[in-house]
């Protein structure tokens, strides 16, 4: 009951953001999509805290998100190619939906210490959230191996990481809003995006297996609640 009284306040607070912005201030599509991302992760990060999780479970969940944190680091000087993506999927496929949200988000925010914090970084942090979540979640209904994560890995970051930030670029680069302009700024996204969803489907090509098999191995040796999906 407390998750769906949550649920509804979220979704509340959202719809009367929208409504105050449209009809009684200065429509700022900017401001308001930056709030509406915000508030779509509060439920996640409660959902979690409500969870009590371990010290086991804190440890690996933060291990994870240093991880992606470093793979996105030591590629800093190649734009796009950064195996975060991966990590995070990893993450998503192991400890399940929700956890794989926090790790996504999480690192999306802290490497951004690295990178730059702004006005993207809500954006990012959905992202890579939703990599996670949706990662978890595809992975409950089929079975891994190196294709299924390359594939699924590609189409992630791809296609749901890359439309919601370049999502940012829109509101940031477009006044009028026309399909044109619009298009022309997703259109200038693509071959970031490929790059980014080419290097995320190569490193789990590559890693992918292992990298679930060792931390899966730790859920299970700990009792961390894992999902152990693909076993």
């Amino acid at each position: 009951m407390k998750k769906v009284i949550l649920s509804l306040s979220v979704l509340w607070c959202i719809i009367g953001i929208i409504l105050w912005q449209v009809f009684f201030a200065d429509t700022n599509y900017y401001l308001m999509s930056v709030f509406v991302l915000i508030l779509s992760m509060i439920p996640f990060f409660v959902s979690f805290e409500h969870s009590k999780p371990t010290a086991r479970e804190l440890s690996l969940i933060s291990s994870l998100i240093a991880i992606a944190v470093v793979s996105r680091a030591l590629f800093y000087l190649i734009p796009q190619v950064k195996p975060i993506g991966a990590v995070v999927v990893v993450s998503g496929v192991c400890l399940g939906a929700k956890k794989g949200y926090l790790i996504g988000a999480f690192s999306a925010f802290i490497s951004n210490f690295i990178f730059g914090q702004g006005i993207w970084t809500p954006f990012q942090m959905v992202g890579l959230g939703l990599i996670g979540l949706l990662s978890g979640w595809i992975f409950s209904k089929i079975k891994i191996n190196r294709f299924n994560l390359a594939i699924v890995g590609f189409i992630l970051t791809f296609a749901v990481y890359g439309i919601i930030v370049d999502s940012c670029s829109v509101l940031m680069l477009s006044s009028d809003f026309t399909l044109s302009s619009v298009l022309t700024v997703y259109g200038a996204g693509v071959p970031f995006n490929l790059i980014f969803g080419a290097t995320t489907g190569l490193f789990l090509f590559l890693f992918g297996e292992q990298f679930v098999s060792k931390i899966n191995r730790l859920v299970i040796k700990y009792g961390i609640g894992g999902e152990c999906y693909g076993q």
